[in-house]
């Protein structure tokens, strides 16, 4: 057990006074056997609220078995119980962003039926504590905030956050397009031709896609571990993918996905372009649009009946509009926060 975890506390009280449920305590995540608990606190939270996405236990998994310096469930995940059982999730993880930050990204999800007994808050409020403890013994010399998400469905986690000083800095869109319309026949530039992709030509794609997000707002975690947990996810299936050549150089590509278990938890049939990506010598060329095309009718050809993926509001490459010419339109909303650290 690491040190930020030896010294979890259960308070009895929020930091503001209200009292915590009889039988409540915090503890540290264990081992894998939390994490089918964890995800279906999360899942309810989500189903709660109208949030029309879910996790998995296999995703997750995916994620704790290659723990790394930003991210490692033994110190970063805390869980609340009730009399022995599980009903709150957190976790939080770091990540230095493109606009010179270190941010300590929170998050936290309560079973429903135990809303407005101030375990959400709770979590918050540990989870910021152990982040200002994390920071202090490792220094990055960057400016640290606390930073947060939240679907706009989301309302008690908006009004949480906002207490707690937190503010909307960004804004993103889930957009999606009914496959069964049209879909333009889109050329390639010259010169450029798409090719199979296999585990073993991962690696070049990864990379460009990592460049490509280079002058993108936040911030991602590259590491051997991040690549790792992508390639053990059950969607992962690179024969969705749609990857563009100059030569043996990854000029753009779109990173496709059926996530199988969200379609069936959620009544729906549809196909994610989970990263769609343009490195910058190949940019206004028209790639980017004839790439999504191609994705359109591969997923389609899988029997889907909708794509969907998510955009920055304010993507520097003009996403948004590139979407909405070739059909897709917004379907849901959320919210980038962050906080000033302090302590």
């Amino acid at each position: 057990m690491t040190d930020l975890q030896t010294d979890l506390q259960t308070p009895t009280t929020t930091a503001d006074g209200r009292p915590l449920p009889a039988g409540f305590r915090l503890r540290p995540y264990r081992d894998e056997s939390d994490v089918a608990a964890g995800v279906a606190i999360t899942n309810a939270d989500m189903a709660a609220d109208g949030v029309p996405n879910r996790e998995t236990v296999d995703d997750f998994l995916a994620f704790v078995r290659h723990p790394n310096d930003a991210f490692d469930p033994q110190r970063d995940v805390v869980l609340a119980e009730v009399d022995g059982r599980m009903v709150g999730y957190s976790d939080k993880n770091w990540v230095d962003t493109r606009d010179g930050l270190r941010e300590y990204r929170l998050g936290a999800a309560v079973l429903p039926e135990w809303r407005n007994h101030g375990i959400g808050t709770v979590l918050l409020e540990q989870n910021e504590r152990r982040a200002r403890d994390q920071a202090a013994a490792h220094a990055s010399g960057l400016p640290t905030v606390f930073g947060s998400w939240s679907s706009d469905r989301q309302h008690a986690r908006v009004a949480l956050l906002q207490k707690h000083g937190y503010e909307a800095v960004r804004w993103f869109f889930e957009m999606t397009r009914p496959l069964s319309e049209p879909i333009p026949d889109v050329p390639l530039p010259d010169g450029i031709e798409v090719r199979p992709v296999t585990r073993e030509t991962v690696r070049p794609v990864w990379n460009a896609d990592i460049e490509a997000f280079q002058d993108h707002w936040g911030g991602f975690d590259s590491s051997d571990e991040q690549l790792a947990r992508w390639l053990s996810r059950p969607s992962f299936d690179p024969t969705l993918w749609v990857v563009a050549y100059d030569g043996e150089q990854v000029a753009g590509g779109v990173i496709n996905a059926i996530e199988t278990e969200e379609n069936e938890a959620l009544g729906t049939n549809r196909g994610w372009l989970h990263s769609v990506f343009t490195r910058r010598p190949w940019r206004k060329r028209g790639l980017a649009r004839a790439l999504i095309a191609r994705s359109l009718v591969l997923l389609r050809e899988q029997g889907l009946d909708q794509g969907i993926l998510g955009v920055d509001a304010d993507n520097p490459t003009g996403a948004l509009g590139l979407y909405e010419k070739i059909g897709f339109t917004v379907a849901e909303r959320s919210t980038a926060w962050r906080k000033p650290f302090e302590g």
